[in-house]
């Protein structure tokens, strides 16, 4: 994993780069990211390694997991940029690359197990999508950040994933759902019930 660390570092920009590329809006940095530019994918690792990191760090158990998993992102961004349409906002691009990341690692993991196990016959609560402020949203505006994440890495693996897929990396019911093999129902009533625990986690202070 330390060679993987390595050759992700090779993408950052040397003291001084920074300075040249950091001017530049996003979409000449892409452009030139496409065309396997050094410093501007070292750019592209500046301004959006934590934010992948931190996405990486909810969804996988260790900070030393997390920290692989985003050394992989940035080497197949490099791979993979020439994908990327300009459909989506790039960061929303980027985190649903390092989402479907950490889905392999966990994946990995449990080989033949299933990764996230099917809500029960009948018990599946739909909430429908809207536009307004959710009540998550809400706690999670008002929750400090350490005590959020914390609660959040403590959450079973089957709620844990598709909340993250949902609120970090904004994926629809119906994308978790082709990325997690479920039906829809079944996401949407896994990210209810997370919910539920989260709030419940987060007024209580329960483990």
């Amino acid at each position: 994993m330390n060679a993987k660390r390595n050759m992700a570092k090779e993408t950052q920009p040397r003291k001084g780069e920074t300075r040249q590329m950091e001017g530049l809006d996003l979409e000449s940095v892409l452009e030139r990211a496409r065309g396997h530019d050094a410093e501007a994918l070292g750019e592209i690792h500046h301004r959006y390694v934590r934010r992948v990191l931190g996405l990486c760090r909810y969804m996988l158990d260790s900070r030393e997991s997390a920290e692989d998993a985003t050394s992989e992102v940035f080497l197949k961004l490099q791979r993979s940029i020439d994908s990327y349409d300009g459909s989506i906002p790039f960061p929303r691009w980027l985190l649903r690359v390092a989402g479907n990341q950490c889905i392999d690692v966990l994946r990995r993991r449990r080989r033949e197990r299933q990764v996230i196990v099917e809500v029960e016959d009948g018990a599946a609560v739909i909430e429908a999508t809207s536009s307004e402020p959710s009540p998550l949203g809400t706690v999670i505006r008002m929750a400090e950040k350490a005590q959020l994440q914390t609660a959040i890495g403590r959450l079973p693996e089957n709620y844990r994933v598709p909340l993250v897929l949902r609120y970090y990396s904004e994926l629809s019911y119906d994308e978790i759902g082709q990325q997690l093999d479920l039906h829809r129902n079944h996401v949407a009533a896994l990210i209810f019930r997370a919910k539920q625990e989260l709030r419940r986690r987060l007024v209580h202070g329960s483990k």
